[in-house]
């Protein structure tokens, strides 16, 4: 979800380019659908099925592309398997990425590269998420925080105690209202959070689709969490961002909007070198945290 909001850009770029909307091919787990529901630069989002996937699923690949009769395809890899099948559903115009382009390549590099070639023109690496829905009845007296309690591995998380207990300091500090960014698969972080003593102002996405999250955190104060598919979403929803980087690569996902996005790393890290395998949830300074959080809600 993480890596189709930071691709968006160069997604609308091409649109604009070729004034018209674009068909996107994606998986379901990119929640594309939900995401770009309301943006006019997106045709069609095209799923990309389990049983389309890999060498055995070219030819059901195929024969989708096929008969939407596409003349132009942008392939956002160096895979020789789109180009085949690019190819055999007879698409004339195939523009992708040099096939010296590797796994540890910059993905966001990358694609703007790509797309600048393309289009001939400077593009931004900030995501711009267009949504129709966007009132505010929110509470004025209390600042609203989306707080990002998971992410795509355990490894990759700051413990739940600390959440808690940075909720605490700030209701100190200010009345808070605290949105959890968590699926319904995390009822037990969920669980903890909500029976701690700030629990009574704090409100689950648990049981909400993500398009229906959007206009709630379009208009929180804040987001702060873990590197996970909330905190790009709320960067291109344009609210200022905490992200804490413990195992993921902050080179990549936190330097391609620095406007919204403001980063933690674990203690003894050189800065701007957190990435797999770093393995550092138990080595972020809590206080650290704390400071930036007060920063960005003065």
């Amino acid at each position: 979800m993480g890596d189709q909001v930071i691709l968006h850009p160069y997604v609308v770029a091409i649109s604009q380019k070729f004034k018209t909307p674009v068909s996107l091919l994606a998986k379901d787990n990119s929640r594309a659908k939900d995401l770009f529901a309301d943006d006019n630069h997106i045709d069609e989002i095209i799923t990309l099925e389990k049983e389309m996937d890999g060498i055995g699923g070219i030819l059901k690949l195929t024969k989708e592309l096929k008969k939407r009769n596409f003349d132009k395809i942008f392939i956002f890899n160096s895979s020789l398997r789109y180009n085949l099948i690019a190819r055999l559903a007879g698409i004339k115009s195939i523009y992708q990425y040099p096939f010296s382009f590797g796994k540890k390549d910059n993905m966001v590099i990358s694609a703007k590269i790509f797309t600048e070639n393309v289009t001939n023109k400077v593009v931004s690496t900030e995501p711009n998420l267009i949504i129709k829905k966007t009132e505010n009845n929110f509470d004025k007296n209390f600042r609203h925080i989306v707080l990002g309690l998971v992410a795509s591995g355990k490894s990759k998380i700051w413990n739940i105690d600390n959440y808690i207990r940075l909720g605490q300091e700030l209701s100190k500090k200010m009345m808070c209202k605290f949105y959890l960014a968590a699926g319904p698969n995390d009822g037990e972080l969920i669980k903890k959070f909500k029976e701690s003593n700030i629990g009574k102002n704090s409100i689950s996405f648990e049981k909400l689709s993500i398009k229906e999250t959007l206009p709630i955190i379009k208009n929180c104060d804040c987001y702060i969490g873990n590197d996970t598919g909330f905190a790009h979403i709320s960067v291109a929803l344009k609210i200022k961002s905490l992200v804490i980087f413990v195992d993921t690569p902050i080179f990549v996902y936190g330097s391609y909007a620095p406007a919204y996005m403001s980063t933690v790393e674990p203690e003894g890290v050189e800065k701007g070198t957190t990435k797999h395998n770093t393995l550092g949830k138990n080595k972020i300074s809590f206080n650290e945290v704390y400071k930036k959080s007060i920063e960005m809600l003065s």
